[in-house]
């Protein structure tokens, strides 16, 4: 079962947009699929890249989390749409980023 797939089983997050009064200077924008963490509500689980060639999965804590804009969602050879987020992540705070690799 790859990345998608598994995050698929689980239900879309709610993501409040605001701007908690802070500068996006302050933040780093990362862009993907976001997905609810499926053991900790106070993160999120963002699907970078979910289509492409080089996929990863990356963690934030929903403090961390400055500002939400929607992208154009992404469409997948059987036509569905996946959809996409910008998470503007404040600078200095700590992320998990998982990648596939191939075992040699």
């Amino acid at each position: 079962m790859n990345n998608i797939n598994y995050l698929e089983t689980l239900p879309l997050s709610s993501i409040t947009k605001y701007a908690k009064g802070k500068q996006l200077n302050d933040g780093v924008p990362f862009t993907g699929y976001p997905r609810v963490h499926p053991s900790d509500k106070n993160k999120l689980i963002l699907v970078n890249d979910p289509l492409g060639t080089e996929p990863a999965v990356l963690e934030f804590k929903l403090e961390d989390i400055l500002f939400v804009e929607e992208e154009p969602s992404a469409v997948t050879e059987a036509g569905e749409g996946v959809p996409l987020v910008k998470l503007w992540i404040q600078k200095g705070a700590v992320g998990v980023k998982l990648e596939p690799f191939e075992v040699k």
